[in-house]
């Protein structure tokens, strides 16, 4: 199936180059361009994307505000991120937020594509340069470590386990030949670790294991 794409940059120049992009693909319809959150928000209401491209810092209502009220509607998109790599904190509050990952602006052309198509079949997208940048972003402070440790606290043994793969940004095949389990069992665990840790996606869970300080490597 086609992947339907919203493009969200305040910067007409930037969406030209994402369409041209985009539409050279056959398997991107680009379904529209916003110019600020207000209109990325509308733009999804009418449109129905199947992913937004966002871009964090725009007049009026920004990046941030428009994946929280995007996120909110029923049967929402993905909405990944779309940054030049300055953009600190505001790229983890978008994944607390519910975004499902987050681009830097150069990321080339093939590698956009596929890592949208990700994005549509549910899984968390962080391109290489923006994965290795967000180590130097998730500094966290010893009580914020504490309470995210305590929160990991309703989790069994093996749920802990499947959390920190989540964490090394395992998939779920990943984490089922760690663990020596079928994936079919993974995806059970994951579904039921969102849901005792109150996370909307794998990304949410992921920077919550990261802030716990769980990790299996």
């Amino acid at each position: 199936m086609t992947v339907r794409v919203l493009i969200a940059d305040d910067e007409p120049m930037v969406c030209e180059h994402l369409t041209t992009i985009l539409s050279a693909s056959a398997a991107i319809e680009v379904v529209g361009v916003a110019l600020d959150g207000a209109e990325a928000v509308e733009a999804v209401v009418r449109s129905r994307p199947d992913v937004v491209l966002m871009d964090l810092r725009m007049p009026g209502v920004d990046g941030l505000a428009a994946t929280s009220r995007i996120r909110a509607l029923p049967d929402p998109p993905a909405v990944l991120v779309l940054t030049t790599f300055d953009a600190d904190r505001y790229v983890v509050e978008a994944l607390r937020l519910g975004a499902a990952g987050f681009l830097v602006k150069s990321t080339p052309p093939d590698e956009l594509v596929d890592l949208i198509l990700v994005a549509a079949r549910g899984h968390t997208v962080l391109s290489p340069v923006a994965a290795a940048g967000l180590v130097a972003v998730t500094a966290i402070a010893a009580d914020e470590r504490d309470r995210a440790r305590g929160r990991l606290t309703a989790l069994t043994a093996r749920e802990r386990e499947v959390l920190a793969g989540i964490g090394d940004g395992l998939s779920n095949a990943g984490i089922a030949d760690r663990l020596f389990l079928s994936e079919t069992t993974v995806k059970g665990y994951v579904s039921q670790i969102l849901e005792k840790l109150g996370c909307a996606n794998r990304t949410q869970a992921g920077l919550l294991a990261k802030a716990a300080g769980l990790s299996a490597q």
